[in-house]
């Protein structure tokens, strides 16, 4: 089991997990905060935590949601640092809108091909602060790249302490869908194939429903 304390927040109309992973007794990861800013700011602050990372899975709304008001509650407090940092994998970075792209050269073309259902939702979103790639470190995290539910779906990775995000790559007992702007049905099964290669105790945090762990949905 997990020795990291991982928090769960369920938010938004869609019912997404925000997961609060703390990383030391100060700091912690945000992964996929939703929406509600305020239930994640509140919960931070009872939990005596500040945000070192906001990690996306992947951009869609359901996933992005509250960025503006955690950036706002937050980096205006950590001028120097500019902490929390945002990252997102490069090709989900259209996601959140035109000055990510402005920021790191980023071809929306090439992430999705189209415009996207979400694509509009991005105009009023920060840009990331940290690009991703498979193998990516950041934090305790190694990043997994797993497209098919989009472009740049990806896990984040804690091995030591046998930890894994996938947003919405693998669920309990389910899967991410395939038939929106950038999914991909044989790209999903082989990143669920290459989950599925690893680890059956690793412990699985999705992006909606239960938590699990690799050998039980391997099953």
């Amino acid at each position: 089991m997990a020795k990291k304390n991982v928090t769960q927040l369920t938010v938004g109309p869609i019912t997404t997990n925000c997961w609060i992973y703390q990383l030391d007794e100060k700091e912690a990861a945000i992964i996929d905060p939703g929406d509600e800013a305020d239930v994640i700011i509140s919960k931070l602050e009872k939990l005596s935590l500040a945000p070192k990372f906001i990690l996306l899975t992947h951009g869609h709304f359901d996933h992005i949601a509250a960025l503006p008001e955690l950036a706002a509650a937050f980096k205006t407090r950590n001028p120097q640092t500019g902490d929390p940092k945002i990252a997102i994998h490069r090709l989900d970075a259209q996601y959140l809108g035109p000055e990510a792209q402005k920021a790191h050269s980023i071809s929306i073309k090439a992430a999705t091909g189209s415009s996207s259902f979400f694509g509009d939702f991005g105009s009023n979103l920060p840009p990331p602060d940290i690009i991703l790639e498979e193998g990516t470190a950041v934090g305790p995290f190694t990043v997994i790249h797993l497209p098919g539910h989009t472009p740049g779906s990806c896990a984040f990775w804690d091995k030591e302490e046998g930890v894994l995000f996938t947003g919405d790559t693998l669920f309990e007992s389910g899967y991410g869908r395939t038939d929106l702007p950038g999914g991909n049905e044989e790209q999903l099964i082989a990143s669920l194939r290459r989950l599925f290669s690893m680890d059956a105790n690793i412990e699985v945090y999705p992006g909606h429903g239960n938590a699990t762990t690799i050998g039980r949905e391997r099953e």
